[in-house]
């Protein structure tokens, strides 16, 4: 169908019906998708727009504002207070991620100043109490449970009431998995809310539970008082649509998304960004918040790199701080059309970048601040101390000219100051940004992956103009195939 095609109440019904087909593929909840269907027709009034309008953005956007709408219970989040005890009981399926998740959580508080600790009231699975263990010793947090306590209801009070005593201000109880059809477990699971009076229950779902997320919901709602979501597994391939009907049983917020296998891969939920992702419009302000997170906020070497003083020593800065952003896989499916590249998955971008860092480490004060030149002796020197080939010694100094140029370019440095400030580049320079900030991917790596990848990534950048594609709305981003509507 062209772009010609007109807009009409038939083709509203159309665009709708495959929107939220896609909505399902997703693992949105059906009844969710007839209701936000009904809700988007009910304010979409063609005859009553003004001549003029851009009708096809209005639709846009009052899609992508239904979406929010549903991941938004009307709750504030919890928050806790400062200086005395609060009490978080996690809840879940077996599974879903909770033990892991417990400790992210107190990994988090710890981070933001708080006393933390985790109970392990989890006496059922095997293993439980070990996994707590193996993870609070690895992030440095007090713990308390039991070997041979087999009674979850007085693991957990005992543990509450031991760091209660030593002034802990946070005090995650984690608790064992269960379905909603286990009736002995959840019976378990009330009377250990009753003991340790929990200030915030966590329901932990897992990403990838579908079409089910509504019934398992609904259950732990109506067992214990739920009152914060937390959305594991988000690493994998699932959409996460079940994290809406997840909001709509529970009518409590996301307030954490799980991203990772490590301690700090806890991401606080956005719900713009998450409906970004789950319509495959990619996460621009997410990118820019991880950038903010490891750019110093002291820009006085961004400005001594923008005029031509650029060493090895800064070029090792750069590549730890793309290391601190997590994995670069991670970090790179936030781009819209980079989610594919092959290059990019798994940990081999992770590899090259720590092979650069041991060849850096290898090098001599004089050789980091650019006092001496890389001749070929020197390559083979450095080669030799970091057990590299000498080839990707080379590969590593012709890395460094890219650098230089790129930082010469006052774009990158204007990137790097919004970044520091948390601030989001605007719509005209974000293409240019972009590929520079795609220098920042060793050659060789480029060249693996392909400019055909690359350049779907920067036409993506172009074309970001409010919501991007209408096709991303259903088709394109949730389900694959063309936009048959032609309002493009």
């Amino acid at each position: 169908m062209s772009n010609a095609t007109i807009i009409n109440d038939e083709t509203i019904d159309l665009l709708l019906k495959d929107i939220g087909n896609a909505l399902i593929r997703s693992d949105v909840n059906m009844k969710l998708v007839i209701q936000m269907r009904k809700s988007i027709k009910d304010q979409i009034k063609l005859d009553s727009m003004a001549a003029g309008l851009n009708k096809r953005r209005i639709i846009k956007k009052v899609v992508f504002d239904e979406l929010i709408k549903l991941l938004d219970p009307g709750v504030a989040p919890w928050k806790p207070t400062r200086g005395k005890a609060n009490v978080i009981m996690f809840v879940g399926l077996q599974g879903a991620g909770k033990t892991t998740s417990v400790t992210k959580l107190a990994h988090y508080y710890k981070r933001n100043g708080y006393n933390t600790a985790m109970v392990c009231a989890d006496t059922f699975r095997a293993g439980a109490f070990d996994q707590l263990r193996h993870n609070a010793t690895k992030a440095k947090i007090p713990f308390y449970g039991s070997d041979t306590e087999r009674d979850p209801v007085a693991v957990a009070k005992k543990g509450v009431d031991i760091f209660r005593k030593e002034g802990a201000e946070i005090i995650i109880v984690d608790t064992s998995g269960r379905h909603k059809q286990e009736e002995e477990l959840f019976k378990e699971m009330k009377e250990i809310e009753t003991v340790v009076k929990p200030d915030n229950v966590v329901f932990v779902m897992d990403s990838s539970i579908g079409q089910a997320a509504s019934d398992q919901a609904t259950a732990f709602k109506n067992s214990v008082k739920v009152g914060s979501v937390i959305i594991t597994k988000m690493d994998g391939h699932s959409k996460g649509g079940g994290a809406i009907s997840a909001v709509a049983a529970t009518k409590s917020p996301i307030i954490f998304i799980g991203t990772g296998e490590h301690i700090p891969d806890l991401d606080l939920f956005n719900a713009q960004s998450f409906v970004s992702k789950l319509l495959g419009m990619g996460d621009m302000t997410g990118v820019m918040n991880l950038i903010a997170d490891v750019v110093p906020k002291d820009t006085k070497a961004f400005e001594e790199i923008a005029a031509g003083n650029f060493t090895f020593r800064n070029m090792r800065q750069q590549f730890q701080q793309i290391m601190n952003l997590g994995p670069l896989d991670k970090f790179v499916q936030m781009f819209p059309g980079m989610n594919n590249m092959p290059m990019l998955q798994g940990n081999d971008g992770n590899m090259k970048f720590k092979a650069f860092i041991n060849i850096l480490d290898s090098m001599t004060d004089g050789e980091l601040d650019g006092k001496h030149p890389m001749t070929p002796t020197r390559i083979l020197r450095i080669a030799r101390g970091s057990g590299r080939h000498p080839r990707e010694v080379a590969e590593l100094v012709e890395q460094k000219k890219v650098f230089e140029k790129m930082f010469k370019n006052a774009g990158m440095k204007n990137m790097m100051k919004m970044a520091s400030n948390g601030g989001m580049p605007n719509q005209r320079n974000m293409q240019q940004n972009m590929q520079q900030l795609a220098g920042m991917v060793p050659p060789q790596m480029m060249k693996q992956m392909g400019m055909g990848g690359l350049q779907n990534m920067l036409n993506s950048v172009k074309n970001m103009k409010g919501m991007g594609d209408l096709s991303k709305l259903g088709l394109g981003g949730l389900g694959g195939g063309n936009n048959p509507f032609g309002l493009d």
